[in-house]
């Protein structure tokens, strides 16, 4: 279940009959919110209030999730919901009907829903549960039109399965072989796969034989998707045929692939050198497998050596490209500059048109930093910039060509008006905060940011919104969600944006505003720097939550409100492949040891969704990783890559200025991660810091603290 961000609907439950208590047991989805709805149903139908409509649908939409289908049949066909939630009442009746096992009845809910013009969602919802209904209540015909149409408008495996079902039972025996063979080949980690693959292979007379392709399409998806063991079970059922040598060679990368995942390092080894006998293209993948491997192993002499060699024998694959960019970013960090700056350019000049240009332009100009060749880098800088001018590394290249002057001892004049640009073309980067910093060092006033302040309009709420407060207010938070995105999906310009995204702001609904504005408003927020643009950008989101918490814990708000911004971006329902989760991305393992600290019992999983918690235990974790390493560059890096990784970086590289020591970083997701959340925490501070001069930025990397928090 996914949860939305919306803080609205338990304000407004308490006169809508629920109680803020059920409300929030129902967006964090804890096990008592169905006993809890129930009981204020009950006491509403006692009392005779006119919310039991509303209550009916919640407690029967949570019965139906706990999979008491009977129950939930009962409850939400004894009382009509509010006129704008009927469809939804519609639909949650057949899906009980359905799983109380009366297909017929669920038809005829599903049917009401597609018939009566309901919300796009939810009627693409109803017309795949009716094929389904149709088909369970053996009207295979009419099934089949229904679910020709819903495949068509949203293709899924499960409705794939349904049409083959479909198929099958009005005679379409190569229909359904169709429909079922794609489904094993396009989606093979779906549960209706295996059902599929067993039809094909079991029940179909004749049998489906599964060649070579289908099986090593499938294997491919196995991989892709996480289940190694899987994939070498698939390529097993190959049996011992023997395979034409292009064909064996692209099983044994596979084989060797699986076999590493799942720790068989020998094995896969030995499977490899069939791999690299094969045609230029699988041999170069196979030789880009093992260097990867040393890669990720750190054993980077090895992955050097692997990947130059890559470079020199494969240069006609992209295998041969992804060599030679590694051989020198390789050498970049082990501080070969020189060797790095070689590589670079030979790169560039071997791969002219590598996707990767640009960043083999950087890194060329980084390695000449770090040597001290100030014009070479300019060079490499200005080419960056002429021949990708709409590369997102644009921005530093600006900033370190003006950089390289002044460190090759221009002055203030030269400089100035240099850095005064990169402040106007990016003001919100991390570049245009930098370009701050040395303005002042030069003694020269640097411009504003930005000239106003974000600004929040006070304008009608769109009547599209409507429905989705209504379903807020009745707890049907998913389909709250939906219902945003969808009306979002359908905006197609910045003025039908604007105040679309300030009414989601109005109603708290932050996650979706900012979704909305990074889609339509970029140019007006950083173009032209629209203060009504910004707000959705940069929005106090959670103030009462974050305000308190910062204050307990003696953190910056702002820094809270910038860590939240880049792990979140303000949607408490996140959830990452790593299983952190809500605002500020905690994982259970971390919220355990942080609520030990605290003195407070374990969270349940389910509770890091509670934006109130999350923001608290976040806000607890800042201030202890502002406590070791005082600088917010150290802090944000700890936070993304771990306090480990912060200090054996501080201790490597602290002597380094601290623009230098950021482009240094080895992570490129935390190199990322660093410049965008100290940029926006000094976003922040210009924008709604009222208290003062507004805070500098130290541009001298501090030492650590030898202990402290560490986890």
């Amino acid at each position: 279940m996914s949860w939305t961000g919306w803080v609205a609907g338990w304000l407004v439950g308490v006169s809508l009959g629920q109680s803020p208590t059920t409300l929030e047991a129902v967006r964090l989805h804890k096990p008592e919110a169905t006993l809890l709805a129930r009981q204020e149903l009950e006491a509403c139908v006692a009392r005779g209030c006119p919310d039991a409509g509303r209550l009916a649908l919640l407690a029967g939409t949570l019965a139906l999730s706990d999979g008491q289908a009977a129950e939930a049949r009962d409850v939400l066909a004894s009382t009509p919901a509010p006129a704008l939630l009927e469809p939804y009442r519609a639909f949650y009746l057949g899906q009980a009907r359905f799983y109380s096992d009366d297909a017929e009845g669920a038809a005829r809910e599903f049917s009401r829903v597609v018939e009566a013009g309901a919300p796009s969602v939810l009627t693409a919802r109803a017309r795949a549960r009716l094929g389904e209904a149709l088909l369970k209540a053996g009207k295979a015909k009419q099934a089949l039109g229904v679910l020709d149409a819903a495949l068509k408008a949203t293709p899924s495996p499960e409705l794939l399965f349904q049409r083959a079902q479909a198929r099958g039972a009005t005679g379409n025996l190569a229909g359904q072989q169709a429909d079922l063979l794609a489904l094993a080949l396009r989606s093979p980690l779906h549960p209706y796969a295996d059902e599929a693959l067993k039809w094909l292979t079991e029940t179909r007379r004749p049998a489906v034989k599964l060649g070579l392709a289908e099986r090593t399409r499938r294997a491919e998806g196995f991989l892709d998707g996480g289940a190694p063991q899987r994939a070498l079970d698939e390529l097993d059922a190959l049996g011992d045929a023997k395979q034409p040598k292009d064909a064996a060679a692209k099983v044994a990368l596979l084989r060797a692939r699986g076999l590493f995942a799942v720790g068989r390092e020998q094995d896969a080894l030995k499977v490899l050198e069939v791999a690299r006998k094969g045609p230029p293209e699988v041999a170069a993948d196979a030789a880009l497998l093992l260097a990867r491997r040393a890669l990720k192993s750190d054993d980077n002499a090895k992955a050097r050596e692997l990947m130059a060699a890559l470079d020199q024998k494969y240069a006609s694959q992209s295998a041969g490209e992804e060599g030679a960019f590694f051989a020198g970013w390789l050498d970049l960090q082990a501080g070969r500059f020189a060797d790095a700056a070689k590589a670079f350019a030979a790169h560039g000049e071997r791969y002219a048109r590598s996707r990767r240009r640009d960043e083999g332009l950087w890194f060329r100009a980084l390695a000449q930093l770090r040597l001290g060749e100030f014009t070479q880098a300019r060079a490499s800088l200005e080419s960056l910039v002429t021949t990708f001018p709409r590369s997102s590394l644009a921005p530093q290249a600006r900033y370190w060509m003006t950089r390289s002057r002044e460190l090759a001892g221009a002055g203030a004049a030269e400089v100035g008006p240099e850095y005064e640009r990169i402040i106007a073309v990016a003001p919100a980067s991390f570049y245009a905060l930098l370009a701050t910093e040395r303005l002042k060092e030069l003694g020269r006033a640097a411009p504003a940011l930005f000239p106003s302040p974000p600004r929040a309009l006070a304008l009608p709420r769109p009547p599209e919104l409507e429905l989705a407060v209504e379903l807020t207010r009745a707890g049907l938070f998913r389909d709250a969600a939906d219902e945003v995105e969808a009306h979002a999906a359908r905006l197609r310009s910045a003025d039908q944006a604007l105040p679309f995204a300030h009414a989601l702001l109005s109603l708290g609904e932050f996650g979706h505003a900012h979704a909305v504005a990074a889609r339509h408003l970029w140019g007006r927020a950083f173009g032209a720097r629209e203060p009504d643009a910004l707000a959705a950008f940069y929005p106090r989101a959670f103030s009462n939550a974050v305000e308190e918490a910062a204050s307990a814990h003696k953190v910056d708000p702002f820094l809270v409100w910038a860590i939240m911004r880049r792990e979140s971006a303000f949607k408490p329902e996140v959830m990452s492949l790593a299983d952190a989760r809500g605002l500020m991305q905690i994982i259970p393992k971390t919220a355990t040891a942080i609520a030990q600290k605290l003195a407070e019992p374990a969270p349940a999983p389910a509770d890091l969704f509670s934006p109130e918690r999350n923001i608290r235990y976040g806000a607890w974790y800042l201030a202890k990783l502002m406590e070791r390493f005082s600088h917010p560059v150290l802090a944000a890096a700890a936070y993304n890559a771990g306090p480990g990784a912060a200090v054996k970086w501080a201790r490597e590289r602290g002597d380094l200025p601290l623009d230098l020591f950021v482009e240094s970083i080895p992570f490129r997701e935390t190199r990322g991660y660093v410049k965008q959340v100290v940029a926006d925490l000094f976003l922040y501070h210009a924008f709604y810091d009222t208290k003062g001069e507004q805070p500098r930025l130290p541009l001298v990397v501090p030492a650590p603290a030898s202990d402290g928090v560490s986890f």
